[in-house]
């Protein structure tokens, strides 16, 4: 039986170090994880120029029920092929992951906790808290570093949707995570609570 484990928080939170962290400290083969950015919709009916434009910290900008099927094949025992999301181009790539079932699965994203359908998949939720500030700072540099983007493009989409949808759909989310860890990848007292649970899942205990 696999036991899911949900990890949400705003973007730049430091939800993926958490991620990382649990997935190192747990044997390779006891645990896999689903990334929900690798979900958002191919919009294939776009031009480049008008995907730029897309809300993608709206929840209708993901597949969330490819998602969801995906995790329900993996609790079944099922392989699964995950879709690539490339941030360069706004679109999926060509290639898929392939994912298969563990007893550990690690669910990570921005909004996985908004939606009622999702949060019944999570036996277990964790939401990073860390405050607005290093959070936009961190989101500013990822976005330099590793996507392609522009500072004007990355402070235009920060102010037109990446804040008020945080405001609107993350933040609120919080309410319903069962332990919220300020700090992230930093917080190892709670890092040491979750990977004493999670090992005895590993071990099938």
């Amino acid at each position: 039986m696999t036991y899911v484990v949900g990890v949400a928080g705003g973007t730049g939170s430091g939800k993926t170090t958490v991620s990382k962290r649990i997935v190192e400290a747990l044997p390779p083969e006891s645990v896999s994880i689903l990334q929900h950015d690798n979900y958002y919709r191919d919009r294939l009916d776009l031009t480049y120029d008008e995907r730029c434009q897309l809300n993608f910290d709206h929840p209708d900008s993901l597949e969330t029920d490819l998602l969801i099927e995906h995790i329900l094949a993996l609790r079944e025992g099922t392989a699964v092929d995950v879709p690539v999301y490339d941030f360069a181009t706004h679109r999926r790539a060509e290639q898929t992951k392939r994912i298969e079932p563990k007893p550990v699965l690690i669910v990570e994203g921005i909004l996985v906790f908004v939606e009622r359908r999702m949060r019944e998949q999570l036996d277990l939720k964790l939401f990073v808290d860390t405050p607005a500030d290093i959070r936009v700072f961190r989101r500013i540099r990822r976005d330099l570093e590793h996507r392609g983007r522009d500072f004007n493009s990355v402070r235009e989409q920060y102010y037109k949707t990446v804040r008020p949808m945080h405001l609107q759909f993350v933040e609120p989310s919080k309410a319903y995570a069962d332990l919220i860890i300020p700090e992230g990848g930093r917080n190892q007292v709670a890092l040491d609570l979750i990977l004493a649970k999670l090992t005895g899942v590993a071990a099938g205990n």
